[in-house]
Formats: structure tokens, C-alpha cells, sequence
């Protein structure tokens, strides 16, 4: 075929394919990495499939045209572009759980009855801290649900002093059902 043989594709082209078979299959590791960390036993290995017959691909093209630097250049542009796309997707896909850890010098009962209405689960105790009484209220979300948690809390408290983390894995727990619109 002429155009595989022909400049256009050897300079241009084959370092285009190259840049975004990277992206896919470092995109594909990033979110196989943060799913293992997740506990994920099932999902990783196929992404893991996929990401090395990827790398493969690309791979055989850098060996067979090691004489083009552009090979190289676009094979290190999609491992870093790679690593981004593939942090991006993990935020979209927004996979676990999260606890969210407030702590309120202001009186807490219209944020945790905000909360409970919305059937998030509260757990709340009163404590004291450096600089006098508190009270200390975690919650555990779904990380999809972490922001609208987060806006409810600013509404209430916006001096609320708040830490979030992730939870490999939850068991049992009061969460928000997911309400489907009949259409």
C-alpha cells in the first residue's frame, strides 16, 4: 500500500497512533492502579488485558522504526497525556466510598437532620477540642455523592472545618437510594 510506505504516514501518522495508543493504555493503568487500591478483583485483570495487548501494539511500531525520534517523542507525550486522561476518567467514574469528617464549633443539629433527611447516615458526638467544645459529625458517601454532601455543609457551616477519605470498603451503612424517573 503506498500510503504506508510513503513519508506522510512514517513522520506524521505512525507517531499520531503511537501518541494515542499510549493514551489509551496508560489511561487504562491509571484507572486499573486506583481500582486495585479500591479492592477491584474482578475489573483490574480485564483492563489489564487490554492495556498490555495496547502497549504491545505500540511497542512493536517503536522497534520497527527506531530511526524516527517522532516515535519516541510520541510514545513519552502519550504516557504523560495518558496519566492525566486516565485521572480524569477515575474522577467521572467516581468509584468508593468516602468518609467526611466535620468538626463545628457551631451547633450542629439543623446540618445533621439536613443530612439524615436526605438519608445520608450521621453519626455525631460532642467533644473538645484545642479551642473549646466542638462537635464532630462523619458521615460516609459515595464519592459521587461527596460534593452534594460538601455543598449541604457549606450551607449550614461554611467556617465547618471538614477531611475526607477514602474507604477501600463499607459494610452495611445508611446511604441516599438512587431514585430512577418513570418516563
Amino acid at each position: 500500500m503506498p500510503f504506508l510506505d510513503s513519508q506522510a504516514f512514517h513522520w506524521v501518522v505512525l507517531p499520531l497512533l503511537i501518541f494515542l495508543a499510549r493514551v489509551c493504555d496508560v489511561s487504562i493503568s491509571t484507572v486499573r492502579i486506583i481500582l486495585l487500591s479500591k479492592g477491584s478483583r474482578f475489573l483490574a485483570p480485564v483492563l489489564g488485558f487490554f492495556e498490555i495487548l495496547i502497549w504491545l501494539l505500540a511497542v512493536r511500531q517503536i522497534f520497527l522504526n527506531l530511526a524516527n525520534p517522532l516515535c519516541f517523542i510520541a510514545y513519552a507525550g502519550g504516557y504523560a497525556i495518558g496519566t492525566y486522561v486516565g485521572i480524569l476518567i477515575e474522577e467521572r467514574l467516581a468509584i468508593g466510598f468516602e468518609v467526611i469528617r466535620v468538626i463545628t464549633k457551631k451547633d450542629a443539629i439543623e446540618l445533621i437532620a439536613h443530612l439524615q433527611a436526605k438519608n445520608y447516615g450521621v453519626t455525631s458526638m460532642r467533644a473538645r477540642g484545642s479551642t473549646g467544645d466542638v462537635h464532630v459529625i462523619f458521615t460516609i458517601v459515595k464519592r459521587s455523592d461527596a460534593l452534594k454532601v460538601l455543598k449541604i455543609i457549606e450551607r449550614f457551616n461554611p467556617k465547618a472545618f471538614y477531611t475526607i477519605e477514602d474507604i477501600r470498603s463499607v459494610q452495611e451503612g445508611i446511604f441516599p437510594r438512587k431514585r430512577f424517573i418513570k418516563q
